[in-house]
């Protein structure tokens, strides 16, 4: 059995998390997030998708930095539930507020596409489609994931059984202060933590202990690392200003890289900086299921080297 003793020190404790309703829109600080079997509730449940149905995301689209999202704050209190004047409220520069109704029922859009993945989802209508369509200079339309009807399953491989809504894998990223803290201690001018959207930020630990951690448990939930996580161009792209530029990735590259940390594997040229993970109680979802920020993260097992664990 894997309990930890309440003699057992505490490896890290949560100093922040995070919740990024739309796809590659701004996040969500949150004191406290209800765990849901997709990732946290209400994390990338929506998507701005092209005249095909095809995601946008801040890889083709980095105005999409500018995009604030902001949720009814009960939206994070366990078995809240919305109505008819709940909304979802966006707002980006230049543009009016757009509120999207929680309660109402949205017709069906079908051909709906995000990396892998096509299935059917949800519109939420003609005024959210003009929003961002005239945010965006090019016909968009807002989507809801259509948790009814459809699964999105994660790469069997690394999670079989673990599913999601519209984040890139998995259903959690996890990332230390440390490995930021590191990071920026090599960078000209440092970065925030928003420019590699994690859902959990930890403190208290030493710089990519988290590239280890097999078996965790955090406010009685059993998680699993399951997945170094490799990093795309979105970190480069600044999360005030929507502009790209060269850094973190070339100061990443020189030390964070596959050739560097596991150079015994397969070289796929990835650079890696963060832990996916999946909850394993996530999958019987019952009430009373949230984690909080200032909960302290337990890990019960480790990988050896950042060479032998998943990526």
């Amino acid at each position: 059995m894997d309990r930890v003793s309440s003699s057992e020190e505490p490896t890290a404790k949560i100093s922040s998390i995070f919740i990024y309703p739309i796809k590659s829109c701004r996040g969500i600080s949150v004191s406290q997030a209800p765990i849901s079997p997709t990732g946290f509730q209400w994390d990338r449940q929506w998507l701005v998708v092209n005249s095909k149905g095809r995601a946008y995301t801040q890889r083709v689209e980095p105005k999409l930095a500018l995009v604030e999202v902001e949720l009814p704050k009960d939206a994070f209190t366990e078995g809240w539930e919305p109505t008819k004047s709940s909304y979802l409220v966006v707002r980006a520069p230049g543009m009016d507020a757009l509120k999207v109704c929680l309660g109402k029922q949205c017709a069906k859009a079908d051909g709906v596409s995000v990396w892998e993945w096509s299935g059917s989802a949800l519109d939420e209508g003609d005024e959210a489609a003009q929003w961002f369509s005239t945010y965006l200079g090019k016909p968009s339309r807002l989507v809801r994931f259509n948790a009814a009807s459809e699964t999105r399953a994660v790469d069997p491989k690394f999670a079989p059984g673990f599913k999601i809504m519209f984040s890139d894998e998995y259903p959690f990223l996890l990332i230390s202060q440390g490995s930021l803290d590191a990071l920026n201690e090599l960078l000209k001018e440092s970065v925030p933590i928003n420019r590699f959207r994690p859902n959990i930020l930890v403190d208290g630990c030493e710089p990519f202990s988290e590239d280890l951690w097999k078996d965790l448990r955090i406010n009685g939930f059993k998680f699993q690392g399951v997945k170094l996580c490799s990093r795309c161009k979105v970190p480069t792209i600044n999360q005030e200003n929507g502009i790209a530029g060269s850094e973190p990735s070339v100061t990443l590259k020189e030390f964070r890289s596959d050739k560097v940390l596991r150079p015994n594997k397969k070289q796929q040229g990835k650079v890696y900086f963060g832990q996916n993970l999946v909850c394993k109680d996530s999958l019987t979802q019952g009430k009373g299921k949230a984690i909080s920020v200032g909960d302290c993260v337990y890990v019960l097992s480790k990988a050896s080297s950042p060479a032998e664990a998943a990526a």
